[in-house]
């Protein structure tokens, strides 16, 4: 096993892009643009309940910095910097570091992050990232703001990830040309940034599907004080797409005059943008599932809860 300053020196220090002072000193050294608003969020990963102990170092060090990205996207922010936390035990080989790192520059450089510190220690394998990103003043996309009458819109194809999870567990196999894809999803998370981007000023609110569509939405429907219903869902929806998360697509709400602009958006980004509902007056956070018939098939659960 390398020292911890020798981990960060082969592995993690690099030049950075838009960054006074990074990785080398107590701390970071960086420059907000004039006229902006700082966002911040952190994520954690954990060995056996965010992966698997067996996983694609690379396919991790992706997704470890991808799952924040996607932080930002739904705040329709610009990523800029990050910091990583990594604890491991003693048997992870320079190998698989520079595996891992390698898949986590793949994603900073995508997306224009510099990493700009953090930290290393001995312990269960996890990660913990700190994202920061720039939102014009005045223009972040929140999950307060949707109103009565919008159209809730979702990005992709949710359930793609929780399929690619089922059938690494044995609950439900796919062919192989489904796998593929599912198990890109899951492993390769592509983060809605330019989509988060696009939204401003037409958006009211949005989420990022990480714990899933229901429970994410639900998130919106509570911070906004509104209900809604879904009743123009895709034909054959199950639970994956439901509940399953993962897939860190984007679910906004916007008003229904702006439907074609986000159908213009659609086309540019060569991104699938389907509506999927409305927002109601009604209990905050209530909401009800209609299938293409007119029966009510909400499920009991809406997504993963760590606690529960």
């Amino acid at each position: 096993m390398p020292s911890e300053f020798e981990l960060i020196e082969r592995c993690f220090k690099r030049r950075t892009h838009h960054t006074l002072l990074g990785i080398g000193d107590d701390g970071a050294l960086i420059v907000p643009t004039a006229g902006h608003e700082l966002v911040v969020s952190t994520d954690l990963l954990v060995e056996g309940t965010h992966f698997f102990p067996d996983v694609d170092p690379e396919d991790l060090g992706w997704k470890t910095l991808a799952v924040n990205v996607s932080d930002m996207a739904a705040m329709g922010a610009q990523p800029r910097w990050a910091t990583l936390g990594i604890a491991v035990s003693p048997e992870p080989t320079f190998s698989w570091l520079d595996d891992f790192a390698r898949g986590f520059f793949a994603c900073a450089d995508e997306f224009g992050v510099d990493l700009i510190g953090g930290d290393t220690t001995r312990g269960p394998r996890c990660f913990a990232v700190t994202i920061m990103g720039e939102v014009p003043a005045g223009q972040a996309l929140r999950r307060s703001g949707a109103q009565l009458g919008d159209e809730i819109w979702v990005s992709g194809f949710p359930g793609r990830a929780a399929r690619g999870l089922a059938h690494l567990q044995d609950r439900a196999p796919l062919g192989d040309q489904q796998l593929a894809d599912c198990l890109a999803a899951l492993h390769r998370p592509q983060p809605r940034v330019a989509l988060g981007l696009a939204l401003r000023g037409i958006a009211h609110a949005a989420i990022d599907v990480s714990d899933g569509l229901l429970a994410d939405l639900g998130h919106i429907l509570e911070e906004s004080g509104v209900s809604a219903t879904l009743d123009s869902l895709p034909q054959n929806v199950d639970n994956a797409y439901l509940a399953g998360g993962d897939d860190y697509e984007l679910v906004f709400s916007a008003p229904a005059t702006r439907s074609a602009d986000i159908a213009a958006l659609a086309e540019q980004l060569q991104l699938p943008l389907t509506r999927i509902g409305r927002i109601e007056a009604g209990l905050p956070g209530s909401l009800r599932v209609i299938d293409s018939a007119g029966q009510d098939m909400t499920p009991a659960k809406r997504g993963f809860d760590h606690f529960r």
